[in-house]
C-alpha cells in the first residue's frame, strides 16, 4: 500500500494530510505560520508539527510515506530555496518534493498534473507547469517588479483613487465616490484625504468589493477597470504558457484567491479568459475545487506516477480545513 503526504504551509496556518493510494484520509495535522520569510525557525517547527500530527493519527512513520509534497508560501526565488531545501531535508522524509504553494493551488483545481493558475487575493501570483513537469511563476513582488494590477490591494487603492478623482473633477463621475465614503465612514473626500495625509489612514481591503458593486450597477469607470485588470491577469498566464511551450495544449487555467473565486461580476474573469484564449485557444478556465492541501496530495501522487482517478479526486473534494484541527499556533 502506498501512502502520500501533502502539506500546505501558508503565512498564517500550515495543514497536512496523509491519504492512501485510494485517496482515503488516514491522518491530518494543523499548525501555525509556515512561511520562512516571516520566521524560518517558527516555520520549520510548525511544518514539522503538522507532519507529526498527521503521522501520529495515521499510525505511520516517515519511512512509510511513498512521497511527500510540500507546497510552501514564500518559495519564490532561488534564495528562498536555499533556505527551504535544508529545512525540509531536516524533516527526514525519504522521498519528497517542494514547490511554491501556487502549484498546489493549481493542482486543486484541475484533474491534470499540468496547467496554469492565477491567484488574486490580497496580492497576486501566477504559475504554470507543462506536461514535462517544468514550472515557472510570476508575481508576489509588486507593481515596480513587473506585476500587473488586479489584486485586492490594487482594487482597493483604485476605488479610493477614483473617489478622489471624481470629487476634484480630474476623473470621470463614478458611483465609487459615494460607495467609498459610505464604506470608509467619511462625510466628504477632503475629510478622507486629511485622514490619509495626516493620520495614516490606509484604504481598507474591503474597498475592493466596491469596484465589483459599482460595475454591477453599470458604472463604466469600475467596469472598464475590471476588464483592464482581468486582461492583465490573463496576460501573466499567457506569458507563462508561451515560455513553457503550452500554446497548443489542452489544460485548465485555475483561478484562485478571493478576488477571482468570489467576485460577483464576471467582467474580470471573462477578460482574463479572452486574453488567455488568444495564446492558448484550447485552454479552459476552472476554479479551485478542493483545499490546497488536497492539491499537495495529488502532486505527491503525480511525482511517483500514481494514477489519479475520479474516485480519488471525489474523496479529496470532501476535505475541509475546518476538519483539519491541530496545534494551530506558532511554536
Amino acid at each position: 500500500m502506498n501512502f502520500f503526504l501533502g502539506v500546505d504551509a501558508g503565512g498564517s496556518k500550515t495543514y497536512s494530510l496523509i491519504v492512501n493510494e485510494r485517496g482515503e484520509t488516514l491522518g491530518r495535522g494543523a499548525s501555525g505560520n509556515g512561511n520562512h520569510q516571516t520566521n524560518p525557525c517558527h516555520a520549520e517547527n510548525n511544518i514539522a508539527s503538522a507532519c507529526r500530527q498527521a503521522l501520529r493519527e495515521a499510525g505511520l512513520s516517515k519511512e512509510n510515506i511513498s512521497q511527500a509534497y510540500f507546497g510552501l508560501a514564500g518559495a519564490d526565488r532561488e534564495a528562498d530555496y536555499a533556505v527551504l531545501r535544508p529545512m525540509i531535508r531536516r524533516m527526514e522524509f525519504p522521498r519528497y518534493s517542494i514547490a511554491c504553494d501556487t502549484m498546489i493551488a493549481m493542482r486543486s483545481g484541475t484533474a491534470r498534473s499540468y496547467g496554469a493558475v492565477v491567484i488574486s487575493g490580497t496580492g497576486f501570483n501566477a504559475a504554470a507547469r507543462n506536461r514535462a513537469g517544468k514550472e515557472l511563476q510570476y508575481g508576489g513582488f509588486g507593481y515596480i517588479y513587473g506585476d500587473g494590477q488586479g489584486s485586492g490591494r490594487d482594487l482597493a487603492n483604485f476605488a479610493f483613487r477614483s473617489a478622489v478623482r471624481a470629487w476634484d473633477l480630474r476623473g470621470e463621475s463614478t458611483v465609487l465616490h459615494d460607495l467609498v465614503l459610505k464604506t470608509a465612514g467619511f462625510h466628504s473626500v477632503p475629510q478622507m484625504l486629511d485622514a490619509a495625509l495626516d493620520r495614516g489612514y490606509v484604504p481598507p481591503l474591503s474597498l475592493a468589493e466596491l469596484v465589483f458593486e459599482a460595475a454591477k450597477q453599470g458604472d463604466e469607470v469600475a467596469a472598464s477597470h475590471l476588464a483592464e485588470q482581468g486582461s492583465e491577469l490573463g496576460n501573466a498566464a499567457a506569458a507563462l504558457i508561451r515560455r513553457l511551450g503550452m500554446e497548443n495544449e489542452e489544460f485548465d487555467v485555475v483561478l484562485g484567491g478571493s478576488i477571482l473565486s468570489k467576485s460577483r461580476s464576471p467582467i474580470m474573469t471573462d477578460a482574463l479568459a479572452r486574453t488567455v484564449s488568444l495564446t492558448a485557444p484550447r485552454a479552459k478556465v476552472a476554479r479551485i475545487e478542493m483545499e490546497p492541501v488536497a492539491g499537495a496530495v495529488l502532486s505527491a501522487m503525480d511525482a511517483v506516477g500514481h494514477r489519479v482517478s475520479e474516485e480519488i479526486i471525489g474523496r479529496l473534494r470532501g476535505i475541509s480545513y475546518s476538519d483539519l484541527k491541530g496545534e494551530a499556533k506558532d511554536v
